[in-house]
Formats: structure tokens, sequence, C-alpha cells
């Protein structure tokens, strides 16, 4: 099984959704864990990350080695979460 990873964004995110989101987006990353290329995962063109849906928020992460490293949790309906996604690509 991979060992899970949250960015300090990711984390962020996490702290302020509601008890329902949370436990949606807590259950899909975990499931992402046993499975980390789901059927309604897609690759990221660009980025060496795949994205999947949570009802409305989007989780961005990358299975690598033994380790499952979420980069960006945000709203399914705004550019946010790519905006975010190019912010830390560009980061030293």
């Amino acid at each position: 099984m991979l060992r899970l990873n949250l960015t300090h964004d990711a984390l962020s995110f996490l702290d302020d959704l509601p008890g329902k989101q949370f436990k949606q987006v807590v259950s899909a990353m975990f499931g992402l864990l046993k499975n980390p290329e789901p059927h309604d995962s897609s690759a990221l063109r660009g980025y060496p990350y795949r994205r999947v849906d949570v009802g409305e928020y989007r989780i961005v992460y990358r299975a690598q080695g033994e380790e499952m490293q979420i980069i960006v949790i945000g709203r399914r309906n705004d550019d946010d979460v790519y905006r975010k996604l190019a912010r830390k690509e560009q980061a030293p």
C-alpha cells in the first residue's frame, strides 16, 4: 500500500472543509491509495500528475514509488486549482 503525503496547500484546504465534504474528499484519497489510477481519473497534460473529481472538488495527485502525493485540492468549477498547481511548479 502507498504512503500518503499531503502538501501544505492540500492540508490547509482540508482544514477549511465542512464535515460532509471533508469526509468525501478524505475517503477518495484513501481510495487512491488502494487504486492510484481509478477509471474516473485522468492525466494532466503538461504535468506528471493525475486528477480525480470528488463531488464539487478536484484532487491533483501523483503516485510515485511507494508514495501518493496530494499536490492540490480545490473547487472543480473554477481554475484556482490549476493556478495553484502552476505556482507550485514555478517555485524553486
